[in-house]
C-alpha cells in the first residue's frame, strides 16, 4: 500500500480585475509509502503550536499559520521518504473555451498529473495505491463527479491500481502536509517568493507547467 495526496492552491477564477484573483493556479501531489510518518510531523508540529497558542481548529493551514510553524513542518517533512510532484498553470495564457469550464480545466489538468504519475513512475506499478485529494467543494455532486473523473481515467489510461477517495484535511493529516507543499509552490510562482520551496526543493521528482 502506497498514498498520494493531492491538494492546490490559487483559484481558477479569470476575471484579473479583480484583487483576490490569482496568475497561477497549482496541483500538488506527494508519495509516501507509510502515512504515518507524515501524520507523525503533521501531529507533533500542531501540539508544539497548541501548548504556545492554543490553537483550537484542530487543523494546519498553511496560509493561516506563522513562519516558524511553515518552516518547521516543511523541514520535517524535508527529512521524510516522499516524492513531490507539481502542475502549475499560467492562468493568463489558458485558452478562453476552458476559462468557461472551470470543472473540465480542473480535471484537464488533474488528468495531465496522472499521466506524469505514470510516466515519470512516482508510484510502484505492482502496488495498491490510494489516491486522497482534498475536498474543495461543498457540491457532493462535484466531488463525486471528481472522483468518478479520475477513476475512469486510471482505469482506461493506465496499469495502476489506484484508489481513488476524496477527504477533508481533518480526516486525512496527509492533507494538512500537502496543503503546505502546495502553498510554498504557489509563493514561489505568484509571489516569487521561493524561500519556503527551497526546504524541500530535493524531494520534487517533476514540476511542469501548462500554458506557459
Amino acid at each position: 500500500m502506497g498514498y498520494i495526496f493531492l491538494d492546490e492552491s490559487g483559484d481558477l477564477g479569470f476575471d484579473f480585475s479583480k484583487k483576490r484573483t490569482t496568475s497561477f493556479f497549482i496541483i500538488t501531489v506527494f508519495y509516501v509509502k507509510n502515512k504515518r510518518n507524515v501524520e507523525r510531523v503533521v501531529k507533533t508540529v500542531f501540539k508544539e503550536l497548541f501548548k504556545k497558542h492554543k490553537h483550537k481548529s484542530g487543523v494546519l493551514h498553511a496560509n493561516k499559520e506563522n513562519k516558524i510553524t511553515r518552516k518547521k513542518l516543511l523541514s520535517k517533512l524535508n527529512e521524510l521518504d516522499i516524492k513531490v510532484m507539481v502542475i502549475y498553470l499560467n492562468k493568463n495564457k489558458v485558452y478562453t473555451k476552458l476559462q468557461n469550464e472551470k470543472n473540465i480545466l480542473y480535471n484537464y489538468v488533474t488528468n495531465i498529473l496522472l499521466d506524469r504519475i505514470y510516466s515519470k513512475k512516482l508510484v510502484p506499478v505492482n502496488q495498491h495505491i490510494n489516491l486522497i485529494a482534498s475536498r474543495k467543494e461543498t457540491n457532493k455532486f462535484l466531488n463525486n463527479n471528481f472522483r468518478a473523473y479520475l477513476s475512469n481515467q486510471v482505469s482506461s489510461n493506465h496499469s495502476l491500481d489506484i484508489e481513488i477517495n476524496i477527504k477533508t484535511p481533518y480526516e486525512e493529516k496527509g492533507l494538512q502536509a500537502a496543503d503546505f507543499l502546495s502553498w510554498a509552490v504557489f509563493r514561489k510562482y505568484e509571489y516569487s517568493d521561493d524561500s519556503y520551496y527551497k526546504l524541500f526543493r530535493a524531494k520534487i521528482v517533476e514540476e511542469n507547467g501548462l500554458f506557459v
